[in-house]
């Protein structure tokens, strides 16, 4: 790092807003800067953002990017003409998927993958599932199906070959046929990207990797392109959907793991403020302009799930945060169905045209609306610090009458708070899937709004699940940014083992463990960034014969041993389902690893307010709540000091979200800047 580069910028691309979360290594102190983003466009949303951060882009150190370019591509279907060369008889194995279906009890469905069936082409190999070659692959063939493809306008290809975790030889070979003679990179052995048991799950990974990467890597490399014009010198990572970080180069080979990119990282920041605050245990919730997504924070530590599903059939089996996402951010949409019944969401306003209140051409009440009309966001003062213009709030009522109220025979007062208690309840829905579903009780954990809109609704969450105590974050806005500047660089890797504990060559697993440690210290190596220290985390996915789900055993590596793995599975067992079950034989499925370089951390009592005297508020603000209207204190919630305590009802606003504090709450400020909320 020279003398002038001292910033660390993460930046997180929303809908609405580019966040920037700006640390200067030189003395220690941070700001946020927003600015409007470019749907479309998201690189130049990104380059208006680094412009407000120094004079110059080689005052940057590094810059640390949440993006959700490649979930966009997918949900949107906006992704690369792609093509799949498989083995005889399996070219529907993404069609077919686990026999499941988007209406569980429907009579009718349909799905549409993302590679159609004429681009699904096959040849003749086989290897076994014991991993012997059954037929040689036929590399004329290879060639001949690359060549179709190619002349049908496909820019990207996915080799996928049947049993190929327990040898790869055939589809190995298949690719370096089609590299030979595919014009581009962009070219994904399935077996590179997931050698692991259960082939659709392989299948579908890796041609979501193969469809991503002309469209992620063409994004990574114009946006760092456009960086080094301004004299950007540093290092350029993404965030993983791990919660980890990766290279720019990385990105672009397996851009699959940028699945969940932007919200990852606000996980991962929350971790970490909640560890300083106090509060090991916590869930977060993130309100955005389109949707609410909840993670669960235990021990300090984000839950990782094994894969997860972007939509119905898209399946992404990499290790990832596990994430809750529904549809009720402050654009979510409110209606009265056929039967009567006020629904909110799934459909949302988004930024563009937005809420009715922004008076962009919606004429239909989203949750932002309701908000404006009871009053806990000022109409008549801009959001964003001064991004967008001041709100509209006729605009609000006319919307909510005409399309709640009326239709339920409501005041439109009523019909405002009916909104937000349908919005309120799908959230704490979700805060139930990822607590009470999963064995956790929601009352030992702290909640955490972050997100545009997560503060506006802190007291109504902790009245609907019982959390005892609510954290809003210095800057609830920016906490995606925030995560990025903090996140560690990781890399994961699998291999499918299959063999019974007792037929375990535990030589053989100790070199495998030793070759993925070489591979991910390797993708560590290559990014060209300083650790503090390096951490490797071991793995096996075990279970006993007869089950099909598998319990995830860790274990430490001088733990590598028979006698040590059976110890650790049974603890593992146990914990999971309160008893192990005696005479029945063990089997161990997959091998794990994960090498996570951990990056130099910033002392978060940067973000401590320096004030130290309460200044009076800003006014009153009339809030409907409860059915009656309140005189609600305001106050700039940024200028408060460590220690000050507010009692509801109360607005606190600063740049980038508003906080409403209902009557019976009340908040103080902690050594962090943070909001602790309670009840009174």
């Amino acid at each position: 790092m020279s003398g002038k580069a001292s910033f660390v910028v993460g930046v997180d691309v929303g809908g609405t807003f580019t966040d920037l979360f700006v640390l200067d290594e030189s003395d220690g102190s941070a700001r946020i800067v927003k600015v409007p983003s470019t749907r479309g466009e998201e690189a130049r949303g990104f380059m208006n953002g680094v412009a407000r951060v120094a004079d110059s882009a080689s005052a940057i150190a590094t810059i640390v990017h949440g993006t959700t370019v490649g979930t966009n591509a997918l949900l949107e279907r906006k992704v690369a003409r792609t093509g799949i060369i498989t083995t005889r008889g399996f070219r529907d194995v993404l069609e077919m998927r686990r026999r499941d279906r988007p209406q569980t009890w429907g009579l009718r469905g349909s799905f549409e993958p993302i590679v159609p069936r004429d681009l699904r082409l096959e040849v003749d190999e086989r290897v076994l599932a014991d991993g012997s070659v059954h037929t040689p692959v036929d590399l004329d063939q290879v060639k001949a199906q690359a060549q179709a493809l190619l002349d049908a306008g496909c820019e990207a290809v996915c080799v996928f070959f049947i049993n190929t975790y327990a040898n790869p030889a055939n589809e190995q070979a298949a690719v370096v046929a089609v590299r030979s003679l595919w014009p581009n990179p962009h070219v994904t052995a399935a077996s590179e990207v997931l050698p692991e048991i259960r082939e659709f799950e392989r299948c579908s990974t890796a041609t979501l990797n193969a469809a991503l990467q002309p469209v992620v890597g063409s994004y990574l490399e114009r946006l760092e392109g456009d960086l080094r014009t301004q004299g950007f010198g540093g290092e350029l990572l993404i965030v993983q959907s791990n919660g980890g970080v990766m290279s720019r180069q990385t990105a672009c080979d397996v851009p699959v793991r940028t699945a969940l990119s932007g919200p990852a990282a606000g996980v991962i920041a929350c971790a970490a403020i909640a560890r300083a605050a106090g509060f090991p245990d916590a869930i977060t919730g993130d309100m955005g302009g389109t949707s609410f997504d909840v993670s669960l924070v235990a021990g300090g530590e984000a839950a990782l799930a094994a894969q997860t599903a972007i939509e119905f059939g898209m399946v992404v089996r990499s290790p990832m945060i596990q994430i809750e996402t529904i549809g009720a951010g402050g654009g979510s949409i409110a209606s009265v169905d056929a039967s009567g019944m006020l629904q909110v969401g799934p459909e949302s306003a988004g930024s563009v045209p937005g809420p009715a209140c922004y008076g962009r051409g919606n004429t239909r009440p989203t949750v932002t609306d309701a908000n404006v009309l009871l009053g806990r966001i000022a109409a008549d003062r801009p959001l964003g610090g001064g991004l967008l213009a001041a709100m509209d709030a006729a605009k609000s009522r006319d919307a909510i009458d005409t399309h709640v109220a009326q239709p339920l025979g409501l005041d439109v007062m009523a019909a405002a708070e009916a909104i937000l208690t349908v919005a309120n309840a799908k959230m704490a829905g979700a805060v139930r899937v990822v607590s009470i579903e999963r064995g956790h009780d929601p009352r030992q954990f702290a909640y955490m709004p972050f997100g545009g809109g997560g503060a506006l609704h802190v007291c109504a969450m902790m009245r609907e699940v019982g959390v005892g105590t609510g954290i809003v974050p210095r800057y609830p806005g920016v906490t995606s940014a925030l995560g990025c500047v903090m996140a560690d660089m990781r890399h994961d890797a699998v291999q499918t083992l299959n063999k019974p504990l007792a037929e375990l060559d535990v030589a053989d697993l100790r070199e495998r463990v030793q070759a993925l440690s070489a591979a991910c210290q390797q993708r560590l190596d290559s990014a060209g960034v300083q650790f503090v220290q390096v951490q490797e985390i071991i793995a096996l996915d075990m279970l006993y014969a007869g089950q099909t789900h598998t319990v995830q055993v860790p274990l430490a590596a001088q733990a590598l041993s028979r006698e040590g793995i059976q110890a650790a599975f049974e603890a593992a067992y146990r914990a999971a389902f309160g008893r192990v079950l005696d005479g029945i034989a063990v089997r161990v499925m997959n091998l794990r690893y994960a090498r996570v370089g951990v990056r130099p951390k910033f002392d978060l009592t940067v973000l401590a307010p320096q004030s130290t005297t309460l200044n009076p508020s800003l006014g009153v603000q009339r809030v409907f709540h409860a059915g009656q209207w309140w005189d609600a204190a305001r106050h700039a919630r940024l200028d408060l000091p460590v220690g000050a305590r507010i009692d509801g009802p109360a607005i606190l606003e600063q740049p980038d979200t508003t906080v409403w504090l209902e009557p019976g709450f009340h908040a103080t400020v902690d050594t962090l800047g943070n909001l602790l909320v309670r009840a009174a």
